[in-house]
């Protein structure tokens, strides 16, 4: 777990499962905590040893790593690979089945930027920069993504475009994927690309209009099989209310579901991190009795911004339970749960605090919040 504190200190801990005990550190590095997208990227590669990168929003690598096996103590900061490094945003790390580490980034800005691909292997203890450009923005645009690696080591990789720095310009869903950890890659066909990918090359899972509400770098998913689960939102053109999509693909071809429970409109536009009525979504789903079972996870006004899930027990029918997990108000807090634990051992733990986020990097008068994890029983 990573946080930053009160005085914008970058912390990290750690727990044994089935505890409540948490260790803290409290680092040396620090964070712009007053800007949304600053955010903290952490994992545990195949040795134990934990990778952080922190404080991003077009400027250099931040990045760390611990100096043992399953300690707080972190290393100075480490270049990668020293190229694409001076206009980092929006970093992630990626487990491979082999306890090798994938690692993406925007390099440059909103509306103008590329996706760059790096990859850390375990046994020389270093890392490579596999795409430099693996999806191309042409100096119009950018892509953004969402990803995961399933458990047969595909990783998946789903995104928007986005034409200026305005979110209203986001549109469309696109997909790629790739077999042998990120160096080459293809369509959902098995069609291979010829790399980088672009706005003329890419599969267009679905084509979703300019203006639509389309919100940008929600998440997604897989299931055993390794079939690819994309949530997000959007408004239809004939429609006023920003609806939760599922997106994915069944009988060779790319399925959206609505589920249809909202009721209060919004409108998205401008530039800088937004204040929405409603979170991103994060997407769990895993199969049972023959059935492709889903969680979508959100925090939505309408139902006073509680921890919330839509719950469908056979995701190829119409049928969402909506229900409410925590009972207090998280003002505008973003989903996230522990994605490795998840794919592994099945066990849904959330991040949870009390956020909130004024509009363009407005500054919130709010006290700091305490930071828990929530343990979901299915």
């Amino acid at each position: 777990m990573s946080f930053y504190d009160a005085q914008q200190h970058l912390v990290i801990g750690k727990r044994k499962l089935g505890t409540q005990n948490w260790e803290l550190k409290q680092t040396k590095y620090m964070g712009n905590a007053r800007d949304a997208h600053n955010s903290i990227s952490i994992i545990v590669d195949g040795q134990g040893f934990l990778h952080i990168a922190w404080d991003h929003h077009n400027n250099q690598l931040n990045y760390a790593k611990s100096i043992t096996p399953l300690s707080l103590e972190l290393s100075d900061k480490l270049s990668m690979t020293g190229k694409n490094e001076n206009a980092v945003t929006y970093p992630e790390f990626y487990n491979n089945p082999d306890g090798s580490l994938l690692f993406l980034f925007r390099n440059g800005g909103s509306g103008n930027g590329n996706l760059v691909l790096n990859k850390y292997d375990l046994t020389s203890k270093t890392w490579s920069q596999v795409h430099s450009n693996l999806i191309d923005g042409e100096g119009k645009r950018n892509a953004y993504w969402q990803a995961v690696v399933d458990n047969n080591g595909t990783f998946h990789i789903s995104w928007v475009w986005r034409e200026s720095p305005d979110v209203a310009s986001n549109h469309d869903m696109c997909y790629a994927r790739s077999k042998d950890g990120g160096t080459t890659w293809e369509k959902s066909t098995g069609e291979k690309y010829s790399l980088p990918v672009n706005a003329a090359n890419a599969e267009y899972a679905l084509k979703i209009p300019i203006k639509s509400e389309l919100i940008n770098q929600t998440s997604m998913t897989a299931d055993k099989r390794g079939n690819p689960f994309i949530a997000t939102y959007w408004r239809d053109q004939n429609a006023s209310v920003p609806q939760y999509r599922t997106i994915f693909k069944k009988a060779g071809k790319w399925q959206s579901r609505n589920l249809s429970f909202r009721s209060a409109p919004f409108s998205l536009g401008g530039g800088g991190t937004k204040r929405i009525p409603i979170s991103r979504p994060q997407l769990v789903v895993w199969r049972s009795w023959f059935r492709t079972k889903a969680i979508l996870i959100f925090r939505d006004a309408e139902r006073s911004n509680k921890v919330s899930f839509a719950i469908n027990k056979n995701i190829n029918k119409h049928k969402w339970l909506v229900k409410d997990v925590l009972d207090e108000n998280v003002g505008s807090w973003e989903p996230s749960y522990d994605t490795e634990l998840w794919r592994k051992e099945r066990k849904l733990h959330l991040f949870v605090q009390k956020t909130e986020q004024p509009d363009a990097e407005g500054q919130s008068v709010l006290a700091p919040q305490m930071v828990k994890v929530v343990e979901v029983k299915l």
